[in-house]
């Protein structure tokens, strides 16, 4: 099949965008299909730490188109930043093109974002305050801008006054905020009309003229399965379908198309912001494995929240977006640990979940049955042939793969590209 779907399966920051590097450059187009600048993804590259959150990661390949799909929305402040940033690395943004039907994130968007979440005190979700729920909840009431209608003046400003129309009122009424108008907006907004226009066309018939032409897609995730809109632990989600599902409704690339599901898994798991986790760790071997595997988020800066690697959560993620591989990261941090603990399962009022509870107050109460497995107490970062592993390493993995039914093609012992054992993919 020429298309595959790359998807996190826990709550983000599994280094999908490590592995997107690694992979991309089998393809002819990466496409994002969803999120926005919320996302952040690592690549080291020619010595280089890259943070990307807009530019999908397959710009680092040349030849490979990286597209910004239509599902996704776009902070044009932080995308043009990021292309001057690659710009200056050396690393050419000409291939790039963005959908003209990807929504914008607007000034008023970050500072809804921002107040909603204030106000909403110790029930706070943990957003970014990025403006991506105020610019996805503008898009389905259908006061949203696109990224087209900044080609046109007359059509940006007759649209921006029926948004602020509905938005000052709120921002006034509701938050005591400072409102807009639609100069002040413009002034900022439509000089960066100017500089993303080359890159704008119609995504869906540009992706599907690659694929009639025999050209390979790699359809980018961003968010992870659990931070999905409908399948994640709502309310402390994303505002967008960031599952394999949302490649198709992102991109306008029929489901037929696409062959191989790539789901991407940290060799212990992490959380930023706030919502249920059942195997966190809160103490020194939490910390341990944090510090080790510099938990710290790419967008945000905030410190990750750590625990063991839960199955229960991974196992879920097959099912919900159809895995045919999996991608196990770092797991090189687990070498500073005598012995590991793996969820198999929860237990709730006498009752045993061996998938994600459908009721948030279960999922809450759950307590996570572990099994143990014994460390490997040594360096792996060196390795790059699965067998040369050491046998609790190998063990570990083999256990992961016959928990989530889903063969691990691929692992990843280091942050540099090359620190990467290739089992099944190719």
């Amino acid at each position: 099949m020429p298309a595959s779907v790359l998807v996190g399966t826990q709550w983000g920051d599994e280094g999908k965008g490590k592995v997107t590097d690694l992979i991309s450059g089998d393809f002819d187009v990466v496409c994002r299909y969803a999120g926005g600048a919320n996302a952040g993804h690592t690549v080291i590259a020619n010595g280089h730490k890259l943070a990307l959150h807009q530019v999908p990661s397959g710009v680092m390949y040349d030849g490979t188109y990286p597209v910004i799909g239509n599902g996704c929305i776009v902070d044009p402040e932080v995308l043009l930043g990021e292309i001057d940033m690659l710009e200056a690395q050396g690393i050419s943004c000409d291939e790039l093109r963005i959908s003209g039907n990807a929504h914008i994130v607007m000034p008023y968007h970050k500072d809804l974002d921002g107040a909603h979440e204030k106000r909403l005190g110790k029930n706070l979700i943990g957003t970014t305050k990025r403006g991506v729920g105020p610019t996805y909840m503008d898009k389905m009431n259908r006061t949203g801008l696109r990224v087209q209608d900044m080609l046109d003046e007359k059509i940006f400003r007759e649209k921006l006054e029926a948004a602020l129309a509905y938005t000052n009122p709120i921002l006034e009424k509701v938050y005591e905020m400072p409102t807009y108008t639609v100069n002040q907006v413009c002034e900022t907004y439509l000089p960066y009309a100017e500089r993303i226009r080359p890159y704008i066309v119609e995504s869906s018939l540009f992706l599907n003229e690659q694929l009639e032409a025999g050209r390979s897609i790699l359809f980018e995730g961003a968010q992870a399965t659990m931070l999905d809109i409908d399948h994640g632990t709502y309310p402390f989600v994303t505002s967008s379908n960031c599952t394999a599902g949302g490649a198709v409704t992102g991109s306008g690339v029929g489901p037929t198309n696409i062959g191989r599901v790539l789901g991407i898994a940290k060799a212990y798991l992490t959380r930023v912001g706030s919502g249920p986790f059942p195997t966190e760790l809160e103490g020194e071997i939490g910390d341990r494995l944090g510090e080790v595997g510099h938990e710290y988020g790419v967008t945000t800066g905030r410190k990750r929240r750590c625990g063991w690697y839960d199955s229960v959560v991974v196992n879920y993620a097959a099912r919900v977006n159809g895995l045919t591989d999996l991608a196990i990261t770092k797991l090189d941090v687990l070498g500073c640990l005598d012995e590991i603990k793996v969820c198999v399962a929860y237990e709730c009022d006498g009752k045993t979940y061996r998938t994600v509870p459908e009721h948030q107050s279960v999922f809450y109460h759950a307590k996570p049955v572990y099994e143990t497995l014994p460390g490997w107490g040594c360096d792996i970062s060196g390795v790059r042939d699965f067998y040369r592993l050491p046998r609790e390493a190998k063990d570990y993995i083999d256990f992961l793969e016959q928990l989530a039914g889903v063969r691990v093609s691929i692992i990843t012992v280091g942050p540099d590209r090359d620190q990467t054992i290739d089992r099944y993919w190719k």
